[in-house]
């Protein structure tokens, strides 16, 4: 039987206008060019066509949650329980243009949670956030450029531009300053697609979060910004020793964000922001330990490499596993 609660969620984030806008969308991307360097990995035409495809027989609900600079839309699809709500978690990806392998761990999310929707749990997945850097990328793969691009159209850095720790206080911040840059806005918050992720966080109030990213090997937590620890850092260490458990031998590590150097601080993340501002126990996950292989030289001049391993299938699986934990719990 659905709650009352259930059906009300449902309602709210049901838009028949935006499942039919991006069935039409998924449609009229491109299809992808052969691309060496990009075997084993999806373009935007794959990608979304598949989840297009998929929803035929698994419905979701779909909201276009913003739009970029060059106009793209920013698609968020939602699964909603029929009975109670237990919690909230929010999983998003491509916030840096080159971490593909990101992408595909949200994907593969959605698609698993469309076939077997996780009980009790209302999950949004954004599988790319960032969808004008990663055109940029496509579009590099298409002329057989290797670029590094990490931000948006507009070459902002979407993992700076948040608005709680912005401020730089270590003494570091005078030797090493790039380590401590923020985005252009003097308050944060300053590019469509990060305004889109804080409009939808401040709507829905989500328990948990994961933002995918690569390469390293860790569940980060909060602080990012702060030396200091976090009044949560026992739930929080809690949760990565979850994740842990999950992928078994070999699991990545759980870490304070902020301490993964004695020197380092990352000012105006995500982590920070959704923790701070909503309370969510917020997840920075870096999926992979990069595609660099010592013996192939090939792979160090290849930005693209250095985030996405050539085999995504092993990588993807132990993503999904770590994801699927902090979901479902189980």
């Amino acid at each position: 039987m659905v709650s009352w609660l259930g059906l009300f969620a449902a309602l709210a984030l049901a838009s028949p206008e935006d499942t039919a806008s991006f069935e039409a969308w998924a449609t009229r991307i491109p299809e992808p060019p052969d691309a060496e360097v990009a075997e084993d990995y999806r373009f935007q035409h794959d990608v979304f066509g598949q989840i297009a495809a998929s929803m035929a027989d698994h419905p979701v609900d779909v909201e276009k949650i913003g739009a970029t600079h060059q106009g793209r839309p920013i698609w968020a699809f939602h699964l909603v329980p029929d009975g109670e709500i237990e919690r909230k978690v929010l999983v998003f990806a491509g916030i840096h243009a080159l971490e593909w392998i990101s992408v595909e761990v949200a994907t593969d999310l959605l698609l698993e949670s469309m076939r077997s929707p996780p009980p009790g749990v209302q999950l949004t997945v954004i599988p790319l956030l960032n969808p004008d850097g990663r055109a940029k990328v496509e579009q590099d793969l298409r002329e057989g450029e290797t670029r590094y691009r990490r931000g948006n159209a507009k070459n902002v850095d979407l993992n700076r531009d948040f608005t709680v720790h912005r401020d730089a206080r270590a003494v570091w911040k005078r030797i090493i300053p790039g380590y401590y840059a923020t985005s252009p806005g003097e308050e944060g918050l300053s590019q469509p697609e990060s305004q889109a992720l804080d409009a939808l966080a401040a709507r829905e109030q989500y328990d948990r979060a994961a933002s995918l990213h690569a390469f390293g090997g860790y569940f980060y937590h909060p602080w990012s910004g702060r030396w200091a620890r976090t009044e949560d850092q026992a739930e929080f260490v809690r949760l990565g020793r979850m994740m842990e458990d999950a992928q078994g031998d070999h699991a990545y590590k759980t870490r304070q964000l902020s301490r993964w150097g004695f020197f380092f601080r990352a000012q105006g993340t995500e982590l920070d922001h959704l923790y701070g501002t909503y309370g969510t126990y917020a997840f920075l996950i870096e999926l992979t330990r990069s595609g660099i292989r010592p013996l192939k030289p090939r792979t160090w001049r290849t930005y693209f490499r250095w985030y996405n391993p050539e085999d995504a299938d092993p990588h993807r699986a132990r993503g999904l596993q770590a994801v699927r934990a902090l979901v479902r719990e189980d």
